[in-house]
């Protein structure tokens, strides 16, 4: 028999989660009758959009179809599953029923400010070599969101955006330092001197002055947002290392002091509430840069009878509850509980810390199972 989880939306001390807008109702509270009466007509919307939403889902950040993983940029397919999101949460958890309807999902995006965390992660995170990875990937997720709607944005700001973007990866392919596919620069000899006459070495200022204006070219697309999020979070990397050379072919101590050179000025400047920081640790952890969304989150609480084990509930809503789907789900909630997780033991917290993962769909089949170490639980939404 499984035990029925109740949601509670506050921030958790080791991972701040994205502020929410809500609005208290004016109306007074409804009777039971009338309440019954509207969880039905809820309910009965909630299905009729399943059936319109079956297939889509909410995961790493965009609206994807889970088939082909193609990114959903429709503005109909974007506004239903706003709708459902809002609908079946509020029938989960009727104390959210007055949220604003734009506060759908919770968005994981920094860190809290224990120093023990700081200490941690930034020696991890701030390295050259993950810089450059958490900036490639940003400007590759971008083109290729902006390759999918190239057909459907035509204005001179987008055929900017996409000259300034192209220059951006340049700039990062012609800084690699790789001159023989075998061999990364940093494993071999001195560089033979070259007679002829070599393009001066560039700066980081050069990309931190595209990335300026890449946002500004992309600011008014709409479906393009959480991309340029991204571009703008990462200015605040290049902002610190803007005055060092970036340069290429070069030898190994050479190679090793600008990484430490590096390293030292983002560990010293990006604090624990930097997203750029947190766009780095998921670079580190997961290779992708991507957001991590989550419907509800409980705060850690004490595990009823004990006084060392505490537990930390995440839960996501799904469309439909085809394995792919779920499977999904379930990627998705790990990413949040491998971030708990990270915090949680870098904080050097007392007691034992249990994650669970919680999926709630129509039609549904109830049961539970447990996935790299965490429990999960699928749960069916009623009316």
């Amino acid at each position: 028999m499984m035990r029925a989880l109740k949601p509670i939306f506050r921030s958790n001390k080791c991972v701040r989660i994205s502020q929410f807008r809500f609005f208290n109702s004016s109306e007074e509270l409804r009777s039971e009758s009338a309440d019954s009466e509207w969880r039905g007509m809820a309910f009965a919307k909630v299905i009729k959009l399943t059936h319109t939403l079956k297939g889509v889902g909410c995961f790493d950040g965009r609206l994807i179809n889970i088939i082909d993983k193609a990114t959903v940029t429709e503005a109909r397919i974007v506004h239903e599953m706003r709708d459902f999101l809002s609908l079946a949460k509020a029938l989960i958890d009727p104390s959210i029923a007055n949220m604003s309807s734009n506060s759908c999902s919770l968005t994981l995006n920094y860190l809290s400010k224990r120093k023990s965390v700081r200490l941690a992660v930034c020696s991890q995170v701030t390295q050259h070599h993950i810089m450059r990875a958490t900036l490639q990937q940003v400007l590759m997720n971008l083109k290729s969101d902006m390759g999918d709607l190239k057909y459907w944005s035509g204005t001179q700001e987008f055929q900017m955006g996409e000259q300034v973007l192209s220059s951006c990866i340049d700039f990062l392919e012609d800084s690699m330092e790789v001159s023989d596919p075998k061999w990364s620069s940093w494993m071999r000899s001195a560089p033979v001197k070259k007679f002829e006459e070599s393009s001066p070495p560039r700066k980081w200022s050069e990309l931190l002055e595209m990335f300026e204006d890449l946002t500004k070219c992309l600011m008014h697309e709409e479906r393009l947002a959480s991309h340029v999020s991204k571009v703008h979070v990462m200015k605040e990397g290049l902002f610190q290392i803007k005055t060092l050379l970036v340069e290429k072919d070069i030898s190994y101590k050479q190679s090793q002091r600008q990484d430490c050179i590096v390293q030292r000025r983002l560990s010293k400047c990006l604090g624990l509430p930097s997203r750029c920081l947190f766009t780095l640790l998921l670079c580190y952890l997961f290779g992708s840069v991507r957001d991590i969304h989550v419907e509800f989150c409980r705060g850690i609480q004490r595990r009823e009878g004990s006084e060392s084990r505490f537990v930390l509930c995440v839960g996501k809503v799904l469309t439909c509850a085809d394995e792919e789907m779920v499977l999904s789900g379930v990627k998705e909630l790990n990413k949040g509980l491998v971030l708990f997780r990270l915090v949680w033991d870098s904080a050097g917290m007392k007691g034992e810390l249990e994650l669970e993962g919680h999926l709630w769909c129509v039609g549904a089949e109830e049961r539970s199972f447990t996935y790299r170490g965490d429990a999960y639980f699928v749960h069916e939404i009623r009316p």
